[in-house]
């Protein structure tokens, strides 16, 4: 793979599923090619992954393609240096994860968003749990934060979830 511009295959990609989802192909177990399915492994990218991006964007508009891309690149970094390019077998389901109406800090859904963001960096959420699904769009979008951005924090706070309220806090 080219490393120096893998974004560039990942814009490519995105662009194509657009069209390709566009048009009517929506089947998630025929979508991708194995060229596909083999780039989205030297990234640590799930299928249904790219394509809960690639369905958001066609339905709502949202996540854009400039953040799915920085949120891959936060997932890729993560892979590389701190995984080593070593995938994950753990998986994190809807059961694992805390209540929609959990707090931390007092800050609602807070919980559940840092569990999303650790599963998210280390390519293990299921494939029916989305990092950045509405629900985290919205608490992102009510504290101002990119979800890239989350993502970072949560990698650089360690398991110090104090770091994160300060953070969403603006402490």
């Amino acid at each position: 793979m080219d490393n120096f511009s893998w974004e560039k295959k990942f814009l490519t990609t995105f662009k194509s599923s657009i069209e390709k989802y566009r048009s009517g192909d929506q089947n998630l177990d025929k979508f991708f090619s194995d060229k596909d399915l083999k780039y989205f492994n030297s990234i640590g990218y799930k299928p249904r992954e790219f394509f809960d991006f690639v369905e958001d964007y066609c339905d709502i508009g949202a996540p854009s393609i400039e953040t799915a891309i920085l949120i891959a690149a936060a997932r890729r970094d993560y892979f590389y240096t701190i995984q080593k390019k070593e995938i994950s077998t753990n998986e994190i389901t809807s059961k694992d994860l805390p209540s929609r109406d959990s707090k931390l800090g007092d800050i609602s859904w807070l919980p559940r968003i840092i569990t999303k963001a650790r599963a998210k960096l280390r390519g293990e959420l299921h494939p029916d749990v989305m990092y950045s699904c509405q629900g985290d769009m919205n608490f992102l979008q009510t504290h101002n934060i990119h979800p890239a951005d989350f993502l970072r924090v949560v990698w650089a706070a360690g398991e110090d979830d104090n770091q994160i309220i300060s953070y969403v806090k603006n402490e």
